[in-house]
């Protein structure tokens, strides 16, 4: 019986990363002014700026840095600096990119669970990328690939539990059916992210 070494991982190089953090911000940053368009919410840290917004007026991006301040403590001692700085160049682009879309695109009209779905895939597919380049989307992003890296549980299982949270929490906000539709966003983000994002499943 022959013995099969295990692949080897090989490191995504400097303009790789370079390439792939603005574009998976960017796609996140869509979805997200997606939802905003539809006042629709979204979980995590990002589902928690949304609602800073609807209740203060203050944009998106600016409290979407803010809350994710406290998160980086977190990142620079359980997941090295390398991630942390990683990390923070990730959150301003979303941040950065939120109101950009807003310059370049008018919403009038989209049907709200169309947007919620398509708000979702964008989210989901952009955290994969940056999860693959040794980042995260800050906040909840942060303990959901600190408790993969760490205990080996999905980050899309850590994920889909806090922005449950999250989205129940807006109720007081939003329409039961704007609600709806965007748990089926936040459910097709967090298969997503449970499909894709599996320890051992990729290397490099």
């Amino acid at each position: 019986m022959s013995v099969v070494d295990p692949p080897i991982a090989e490191k995504h190089a400097l303009w790789e990363d370079a390439l792939a953090l603005p574009s998976g911000a960017f796609l996140m940053s869509f979805g997200l002014f997606l939802l905003e368009s539809i006042e629709g919410v979204s979980g995590g840290l990002a589902g928690v700026a949304i609602l800073g917004s609807y209740w203060t007026g203050i944009s998106f991006g600016i409290i979407y840095f803010l809350v994710n301040a406290p998160f980086y403590w977190l990142a620079a001692k359980r997941m090295g600096w390398k991630f942390t700085i990683k990390t923070l160049i990730t959150v301003t682009l979303v941040s950065v990119f939120t109101a950009v879309h807003g310059l370049y695109m008018e919403v009038d009209s989209v049907n709200p669970l169309y947007g919620a779905i398509f708000a979702g895939l964008c989210i989901g597919v952009g955290m994969i990328m940056i999860f693959r380049h040794g980042s995260s989307a800050g906040g909840f992003g942060i303990l959901a690939a600190y408790c993969q890296e760490r205990y080996g549980i999905r980050a899309g299982y850590v994920q889909g539990a806090l922005d449950l949270v999250v989205v129940l929490a807006s109720l007081t906000l939003v329409s039961l059916p704007i609600l709806l539709c965007s748990i089926v966003g936040a459910v097709l983000l967090n298969l997503v992210l449970a499909i894709n994002h599996r320890p051992g499943r990729y290397f490099g």
